[in-house]
């Protein structure tokens, strides 16, 4: 058979030059299949008032069906890379699709909360295996020169996807109830695992590994207990958690920390569920930090800012999703055009212009308060929408561009981790530093709407200061080797 090598440039430009048919295939099924699951996962913040009425149900105990998805997630992502590595591309393909299926339908026909609930795990299970299959599957089979333009559409995906999700949910339970937004969700994922079944082929090489009955259990309480923790502190300001949170993180913390042990115990081995030597190179450990660092400032304002405009500036739930909804599909069409300037220049000349521009935007939004225009929520949102734009792909890329081709699905894996853990302590750090402040200034005789800006106002300020951290790190990253290298082939 004939391979390509670094030896034979020609051959090997030829093949960053085009894809395969069959691999452009399995992209675009994974990416159109990837993008109805995160559609999906940002669903119940409009339909979450129509189900506590229908099922007689209380705040605290609905918050569950997110709650529920955010643990899942966070037990389930660790373990992609070995389910990837042990079943190969199609099977876990079938594997994740089916069980989001199976989770849309139970949902869809639930006639109680638990049942429900149920769905909702289930449906997590699937989500959490789809990212990084897709990742995984694209460092394997797109050229290094090409990849930031592929990751660019990925970066479509998880921008868009959940911008849209709020107003695609307001339509169709104002339309058919909280139903039919599982109902409508339902057929598409049908169809991408009927069309996935048929024409997705295996791009990765299945090896022969085996599953440490112990690490799993560490993963569940390790990752979970982070994640519920995490959540937890954040929604304590509303209402009294069902555990308390604090203890929950300790004993996450504990287990995370037997999780890591185990894992640099076993890894070269084939029983590791996420092998630590992901974290031995550089660039990958670097440009993570640098992502979690963002991660964290994302989340608190994607939690803060529809909480500002409806308690401070007096928007309704639909008109303060309409104001970031911009922000989101900008986010989005901007992924592949960054993309393809990743593939020219590299990470650090889009990287850092891109933290100058969210860092403004930090700025502009800390000025949003009772008695200014919605539009300079809007406007301070789209302006950080792109400077995060010109962030989030170059950071994937230049992370898992710098790994070992064995190593790839267990360094998506870790990245895709790392995001849920992120999104846990963005949100809670954001709210607590808003509640501080907030209880502070209401002390000193504000009033409700002018306690809540002042709180925000401090929370993106400190967003802002941790993305002059996040410059810090951006100068050591480097442009991955371009060098021709060896495409994987459709099995």
């Amino acid at each position: 058979m004939d391979t390509t090598t670094r030896d034979d440039p020609p051959a090997g430009q030829a093949d960053a030059e085009k894809l395969p048919r069959q691999h452009v295939i399995v992209i675009g099924l994974l990416l159109a299949s990837a993008f109805v699951v995160i559609l999906n996962e940002t669903t119940m913040a409009v339909a979450l008032r129509p189900i506590m009425d229908d099922l007689d149900i209380t705040a605290s105990t609905g918050q569950w069906l997110t709650t529920a998805f955010m643990l899942t997630m966070a037990v389930v992502i660790p373990a992609s890379g070995f389910v990837l590595q042990r079943l190969g591309t199609r099977i876990t393909f079938i594997i994740a699709m089916g069980l989001f299926s199976v989770g849309t339908l139970l949902a869809a026909l639930a006639p109680s909360f638990s049942a429900l609930l149920a769905g909702r795990v289930v449906q997590a299970s699937g989500t959490a295996v789809m990212m990084p299959l897709l990742m995984t599957t694209i460092m394997t089979i797109v050229p290094v020169g090409r990849r930031g333009q592929i990751m660019g559409n990925v970066g479509l995906v998880i921008s868009a996807a959940p911008a849209l999700g709020p107003t695609f949910s307001g339509g169709l339970v104002g339309l058919f109830g909280w139903r039919g937004v599982f109902a409508t969700v339902l057929p598409i994922a049908l169809i991408a695992l009927v069309v996935g079944t048929i024409m997705v082929r295996d791009v990765t090489v299945r090896e022969d590994v085996h599953l440490d009955p112990i690490s799993p259990v560490l993963a569940a309480f390790g990752f979970g207990g982070l994640v519920y923790g995490l959540s937890s502190l954040g929604e304590s300001v509303d209402h009294e958690p069902v555990l308390p949170p604090l203890p929950i993180l300790a004993v996450g913390v504990v287990f995370l920390a037997l999780f890591v042990l185990r894992q640099r115990r076993l890894q070269g081995g084939d029983r590791v569920l996420m092998d630590m030597r992901v974290f031995t190179s550089g660039q990958f450990s670097t440009t993570l930090t640098a992502m979690v660092v963002c991660m964290i400032s994302l989340f608190g304002v994607i939690i803060l800012l529809p909480l500002l405009l409806q308690d401070s500036l007096g928007m309704t739930p639909l008109a303060s999703g309409l104001v970031v909804l911009p922000g989101g599909l900008v986010m989005g069409l901007l992924g592949p055009v960054v993309g393809r300037w990743y593939d020219r220049v590299g990470p650090r000349p889009l990287v850092l212009p891109g933290i100058a521009i969210a860092v403004t935007a930090f700025v502009v939004l800390s000025f949003v308060r009772p008695g200014v225009p919605w539009t300079l929520a809007l406007a301070g949102h789209v302006v950080l929408s792109v400077g995060l734009a010109m962030m989030f792909t170059p950071l994937f890329t230049t992370a898992l561009s710098s790994l070992e081709p064995h190593l790839y699905s267990h360094g998506s894996a870790a990245v895709n981790t790392v995001q849920q853990l992120a999104a846990a302590a963005g949100t809670a750090s954001a709210v607590a530093i808003m509640t501080v402040r907030s209880a502070a200034l209401k002390e000193a005789g504000a009033n409700h709407a002018d306690a809540l800006a002042g709180g925000t106002r401090l929370s993106f300020l400190v967003g802002a200061g941790l993305l002059v951290l996040c410059a810090l790190l951006a100068v050591r990253f480097r442009k991955p080797d371009t060098a021709p290298v060896p495409v994987a082939e459709a099995h």
